[in-house]
């Protein structure tokens, strides 16, 4: 793996391919595409920590540093890094795999604040951890 020695931190929770479809007429992902798919792995594991139903509330700080390419294998990493009364936060990192290779490089990455929500649409306590 690549991007000055370091790993992705956290727990893979997204994985898929970067189509066509995503790019531009350069053959660049958008960059709304990549965080589309950070904002899906913050609510697959704020859901599974809430045990139940999550929404965006923030996300803080994004910036790019490389292009996603048409073919690359995105991979989202994600870990909670605290848990309040009804939000729960959550570091996400985008790693790109290289098509056809093993390299790894460091998309973005950006603090993603989720709110667990109650039947009604209201936030709700976050339960204990099991």
């Amino acid at each position: 793996m690549t991007e000055a020695s370091a790993d992705p931190q956290g727990e893979l929770t997204l994985r898929t391919q970067a189509m066509p479809g995503d790019a531009n007429a350069a053959g660049d992902i958008f960059g709304g595409w990549v965080m589309s798919q950070m904002d899906l792995a913050s609510g697959i594991r704020a859901a599974e920590r809430a045990r139940g139903r999550v929404v965006t509330a923030a996300v803080k700080e994004m910036a790019f540093r490389k292009p996603v390419q048409i073919g690359d294998t995105l991979c989202v990493y994600t870990h909670i890094t605290a848990v309040g009364r009804s939000s729960i936060t959550l570091k996400v990192q985008a790693w790109a795999q290289r098509y056809l290779s093993h390299t790894m490089e460091l998309v973005t990455k950006a603090e993603f604040v989720m709110v667990a929500l109650d039947g009604t649409g209201r936030p709700t306590p976050v339960p204990p951890e099991v």
